[in-house]
């Protein structure tokens, strides 16, 4: 069965900085991997390491889903690692003000929800975060909204993709799960996989 995503919910994290580039949401040096297990711990580990308040260290944000972040977000090299490392962490959606294009759909392609808003209403959202680490966030892909207690913000998406998060699609492998029997009967009409047990 598909992995439809029309909201997703959870406690936020704010990182209001412009231009964070993906060397720095998983520095170089764990591109090394073989498979994406672990990259999650390691998540702007030089920018952690370098600043004890970064909110990612923040204990009162651990088990964030929503990060809300600034202006040309993943911005540099196109790695699906930076994405991959912050929906290990935990995070299932991102709003920002603008996402460099190829991060944005290599977070589309995981499943994570990448919507924009305008500034002064991230502003606002992230002020609420940090006021209050135990509230709610809901980004609501069917309304384009995002929901904090009493602010809601609208947020926007292009069409495509959001329309692949709500109806499943961009979840190729659990299509081709749904379609297992289809599969099962076709291989046994292609003349080379004869026998073969499927």
């Amino acid at each position: 069965m598909t992995n439809t995503i029309k909201s997703v919910s959870g406690t936020g994290i704010p990182l209001m900085l412009d231009d964070i580039d993906t060397d720095r949401i998983i520095p170089a040096r764990y591109l090394r991997c073989v498979t994406f297990d672990g990259l999650g711990d390691h998540a702007f580990e030089d920018d952690r390491q370098q600043d004890p308040r970064h909110p990612f260290n923040a204990s009162k944000f651990s088990g964030a889903t929503v990060l809300v972040a600034g202006r040309n977000f993943g911005c540099g090299s196109s790695r699906e690692h930076a994405p991959q490392s912050l929906m290990r962490w935990g995070i299932k959606a991102v709003i920002a003000e603008s996402f460099a294009e190829i991060f944005f759909g290599n977070c589309c392609s995981l499943g994570v929800a990448a919507v924009t808003a305008p500034r002064d209403e991230l502003d606002k959202l992230a002020a609420a975060v940090e006021a209050d680490a135990t509230l709610e966030v809901v980004v609501c892909l069917e309304n384009l909204t995002a929901k904090a207690g009493d602010l809601c913000i609208p947020v926007k998406m292009p069409s495509s993709a959001r329309e692949a998060l709500i109806t499943g699609e961009w979840d190729y492998l659990g299509q081709l799960l749904s379609a297992s029997c289809a599969v099962k009967e076709h291989v046994l009409t292609v003349p080379y996989l004869n026998g073969f047990s499927a």
